[in-house]
């Protein structure tokens, strides 16, 4: 792939990631909205090519006061091509907190062999989210610096 840049989406960033997100595509007026106040809020890293976004993933600190990866989309033309793993470095790169969290349906095998790719240890699964597909939690440790005696 060409060079891309990872960097922080602004509000004006939202019609493009609505545009490259397929379940907002599909019409999703929650998801449009989510996307929308995310940009708002500073949460969204955006990949991006000359052409236009790639993808983007969004950390919030909702879960327990740690970090987690609320989403992770990228465009059905980008994917198997890097995007995610650079998208998934940059929010733990930016994760103000010592875990940072994930989850995943059972059924999304493509995200599970991503995370498992880049490092991130099962950390649970969780029942009744959606019927009959469970969710499976992830967790990626921060890097801390060693500690001298």
């Amino acid at each position: 792939m060409d060079e891309f840049v990872v960097r922080r989406a602004s509000e004006s960033d939202a019609d493009a990631l609505i545009g490259i997100d397929t379940v907002a595509v599909e019409g999703s007026d929650e998801r449009q909205a989510s996307i929308r106040r995310w940009c708002r809020q500073g949460l969204a890293i955006v990949a991006e090519h000359a052409s236009g976004p790639l993808g983007y993933c969004v950390v919030e600190y909702t879960f327990f006061d740690q970090g987690f990866v609320t989403m992770l989309m990228v465009a059905p033309a980008a994917r198997s091509q890097g995007v995610g793993q650079l998208l998934l470095h940059a929010a733990a790169a930016s994760c103000t907190t010592p875990k940072l969290f994930t989850s995943t349906n059972l059924s999304n095998h493509a995200m599970q062999r991503l995370l498992q790719r880049v490092g991130w240890a099962p950390a649970g699964l969780l029942h009744g989210l959606d019927e009959d597909d469970p969710e499976l939690f992830y967790l990626h440790r921060q890097q801390t610096e060693p500690t001298h005696p």
